[in-house]
């Protein structure tokens, strides 16, 4: 898990824009996380590399489409809520952003936010980051953004801003929490602990537990877009790996499960065959499902749960008026 801890600006200037600092995986990395993953019982791989170009066009198409209600929703409520927010933020905060994406949630934050000194994107793929902080930088010029390309879920140094913040905000929005067993949440929360400091916060966006239904459409879109999206991750091996993943071979199924409150997203084999992976071969029986992702569904007492394993406690929350997604601000505890 990320342990996100300051350190001296350093990386490039992006044209016309902010500094870069990159640490982004390397192509060793990523066969070492893939060829750990196909060798577990069962079979997984890591939703991290998701996110190539391809894979962050297709997943800002798929937050456009009529049944994945959480992007929307939480827009409306970063919004509606920005002040409340800001209040319970404070000032001058330094905003860091795991997982930063396309940046409109992080747009209507920073707007909300009383004097915020800086703001840091930290993100796997290369081209989203460039494109969100040179918009944000040219947006807000007040504040210093400095990117960092990078696997947030491992160690990463951050920037220092050149203007003193009386405060670091974790955001974490998008219920990207979910995407992490139990374990992991924990180790990620105890991580943002450290990074906020005692006198910082968390603000996480987190998918609440409502009618299955409707959950599962989500993730099941009728015109596809996530099944593209989901498939995507065994194109972008191909090329960066080499190996030989046939993709009309490969089926997306999501399905949710009630009692544990969480979406499972699987890539099914459609047939007994064989796929090359750096040099190593595995075979695939028909009906077999390669793990690719979770996500968790929350309740006030399991965010709770966690946070308090983490030493965290919620200490402000907003919800839409139908309860379907929430926001959540976490503080060290006391």
């Amino acid at each position: 898990m990320a342990v996100l801890r300051p350190a001296p600006g350093e990386g490039s200037r992006l044209s016309g824009g902010p500094r870069l600092t990159d640490r982004h995986p390397s192509p060793d990395d990523i066969a070492g996380d893939v060829l750990r993953g196909l060798s577990a019982t069962p079979r997984r791989l890591p939703s991290k590399y998701f996110y190539d170009r391809r894979g962050s066009e297709l997943f800002e198409a798929i937050t456009r489409q009529p049944e994945y209600y959480l992007t929307r929703v939480e827009l409306e409520l970063l919004a509606g809520r920005g002040a409340q927010i800001a209040a319970a933020v404070g000032p001058r905060a330094h905003v860091v952003e795991p997982g930063s994406g396309s940046g409109r949630k992080t747009r209507l934050l920073l707007e909300a936010l009383e004097d915020p000194v800086a703001y840091t994107p930290i993100d796997i793929s290369r081209d989203a980051l460039v494109a969100s902080a040179r918009r944000l930088d040219s947006e807000f010029g007040a504040i210093e953004v400095l990117p960092v390309l990078a696997d947030f879920t491992r160690p990463v140094p951050l920037p220092r801003p050149a203007r003193a913040a009386a405060s670091v905000l974790v955001f974490f929005p998008g219920s990207t929490l979910g995407n992490f067993t139990r374990h992991e949440s924990v180790a990620l929360l105890r991580a943002m602990r450290a990074t906020m400091g005692e006198g910082g916060a968390a603000l996480l966006g987190l998918d609440l537990e409502k009618d299955p239904a409707l959950v599962e459409a989500a993730y099941n879109d009728a015109a596809g877009v996530t099944a593209e999206f989901t498939l995507n991750l065994l194109r972008r091996l191909n090329r960066d790996l080499g190996s030989d993943f046939d993709l009309d071979a490969f089926a997306h199924r999501a399905r949710y499960i009630v009692d544990e409150g969480r979406i499972v997203t699987t890539l099914e084999s459609l047939r007994d065959q064989v796929v090359t992976v750096a040099g190593r071969r595995f075979a695939f029986a028909a009906g077999e499902h390669l793990h690719v992702e979770q996500s968790q569904k929350y309740t006030d007492a399991r965010i709770a749960g966690i946070a308090a394993d983490a030493g965290l406690e919620v200490v402000a929350g907003w919800n839409d008026a139908r309860d379907w997604f929430g926001l959540r601000l976490l503080r060290p505890a006391a």
